[in-house]
């Protein structure tokens, strides 16, 4: 049986990536895409992705200017308020031209709720999907509390008033909807952000990448200041001063990654570490697939704690070994997978690099580990049938059978 939402018309706003560049959204969308929903999407214009309207596997995206590339509180709040704007106008744009059912709104900024609002007098309904907990983000980035803060509070606390039902990235986060935002916990579902293994293919890698050196050790994400690079370049001073057969990769564009390019020159690392910016995925895969072993050197803030990070999941599927800082929630990704140091002790996390690299049986061992844990228990495979479910409740559809698809589509059911 398959379930059907077909005459279903979603449409998910996204503020910070645009798509399909942000996999965990474009994964959804194409699951919804898939059980028969129409959907259209709300997305910034980003490097690589300024097409206003583009129409990809039959998901309508629409793209809108966003020019402030955002620094400090009040930068962000700039930013977040133009995007609003620009999403209340396609939203609609997209509803005259076809009546949508319910708006996904993908934080952060925790705003979108205000764009909901005016659909909701229409019956539309609202699914919070819930990636960043941003009061948290905001210690995170400017250790402090203050106005921001309470502001940050405040619009979370209206999102999930606001939402219908809400999306959760793992059960730290249901339990901060459930606690602080006051949802009952039956409207609230954990859908993780499982990799899609069709995009994460086990290769040979490409020995390029290691400069001529034995060892090369990788990193992809975000860059910014709670990322923990700056921790991560302490970790490879102290290893390339006791040896020099070890390369780093670090892949991913950010907000912080001229002043770590800059502070890899000062720290004299250019020799050892290349910045490759944010690239296509054959390149991310091809240097995960190169790598001995891959790090997360994310701070032990609350934010971090809590959060499931999406590099995680994607080394486990290339079977690679971990090493991370002891986080709640990376423990509970990546168990066996991984190596913990001690939080912020960056010797401690250099030690655990070099261990893994000189003790290659284990190296093995735990990418194992990693992989099998995704393929049975983690990829997008097990998580798109919870998302599926989980629409089904916000839609009160039911599954149907492919003969009774088949027959509500035929001409003469039609007539």
């Amino acid at each position: 049986m398959k379930t059907s939402f077909e005459g279903k018309h979603i449409l998910i706003i996204v503020e910070n990536l645009p798509l399909p560049f942000d996999r965990r959204v474009w994964q959804e969308a194409n699951t919804l895409k898939e059980n028969g929903a129409e959907v259209s999407v709300i997305c910034p214009k980003m490097k690589g992705y300024t097409k206003s309207y583009e129409c990809l596997n039959g998901i309508h995206i629409y793209r809108h200017p966003l020019p402030l590339e955002a620094k400090g509180a009040w930068g962000y709040l700039r930013e977040y308020f133009a995007a609003l704007f620009w999403e209340f106008l396609l939203s609609w744009k997209i509803y005259f031209r076809k009546r949508f059912h319910v708006i996904q709104g993908c934080n952060p900024p925790d705003l979108i709720f205000i764009v909901a609002l005016f659909f909701k007098l229409f019956g539309v309904k609202y699914v919070f999907d819930h990636h960043d907990i941003n009061p948290e983000l905001y210690i995170a980035k400017y250790n402090k509390k203050g106005m921001f803060y309470k502001f940050l509070l405040w619009a979370e606390r209206l999102t999930f008033k606001t939402a219908n039902y809400s999306i959760a990235t793992n059960e730290s986060y249901r339990e901060i909807a459930i606690r602080r935002g006051k949802m009952p916990p039956e409207k609230v579902t954990v859908v993780r952000s499982g990799p899609k293994l069709d995009r994460l293919k086990l290769t040979a890698g490409n020995e390029k990448y290691k400069k001529g050196r034995k060892y090369l050790v990788g990193y992809v994400g975000v860059i910014g200041e709670q990322e923990g690079l700056d921790l991560l370049l302490e970790s490879v001073k102290y290893i390339t001063g006791k040896r020099q057969d070890v390369q780093f990769a670090i892949v991913g564009g950010g907000t912080d990654l001229e002043n770590l390019k800059k502070m890899s020159a000062e720290m004299g690392l250019n020799d050892y570490v290349d910045f490759y910016g944010r690239v296509d995925d054959e390149t991310l895969v091809d240097v995960l697939n190169t790598s001995d072993v891959c790090v997360n050197p994310d701070k032990p803030t609350v934010m971090n704690n809590l959060s499931t990070m999406n590099k995680i999941m994607e080394y486990m599927a290339l079977k690679k070994p971990i090493v991370q800082y002891d986080l709640k929630e990376g423990r509970v990704s990546a168990q066996g997978a991984s190596l913990y140091a001690v939080n912020t002790d960056t010797t401690d996390f250099a030690k655990k690099i070099t261990w893994l690299l000189d003790n290659e049986e284990t190296r093995k061992q735990m990418g194992e580990f990693g992989y099998q844990r995704i393929i049975n228990e983690l990829s997008w495979n097990y998580e798109k049938d919870r998302l599926v479910d989980f629409y089904r409740k916000v839609l009160k559809t039911k599954y149907v059978t492919e003969p009774e698809r088949k027959l509500k589509t035929s001409p003469k059911y039609l007539s």
